[in-house]
């Protein structure tokens, strides 16, 4: 049994050591990606909500390669599946909410 508790405890020293440069990228990305936007940050924003509306308007669009329209494709749809998947996670329910 000490055998096994000694593995233990040195597999996790192991997975420690092994894992502290990729939690610290997470961590990084984390920082600068995860935070609010800031008061300086919403002219910026009206801008590209205006750009967008204006290219829905004017058909700019259709003019978009076939890889964009793959990627904006793909990305729409990772963002449908996490609203989805959150949504189960809210109701803690694959169906229906329970009442």
């Amino acid at each position: 049994m000490a055998a096994v508790v000694s593995k233990t405890i040195e597999l996790c020293k192991v997975a420690v050591v092994a894992s502290k440069p990729i939690l610290n990228n997470v961590q990084y990305y984390a920082r600068v990606e995860l935070v609010p936007p800031k008061v300086s940050d919403i002219p910026a924003i009206k801008n590209g909500i205006a750009k967008l509306i204006n290219g829905v308007k004017t058909g700019a669009y259709l003019n978009v390669t076939v890889r964009e329209a793959v990627l904006n494709t793909l990305v729409t749809t990772e963002v449908l599946c996490w609203f989805f998947v959150g949504e189960c996670i809210g109701k803690r329910h694959l169906i229906g909410y329970n009442v």
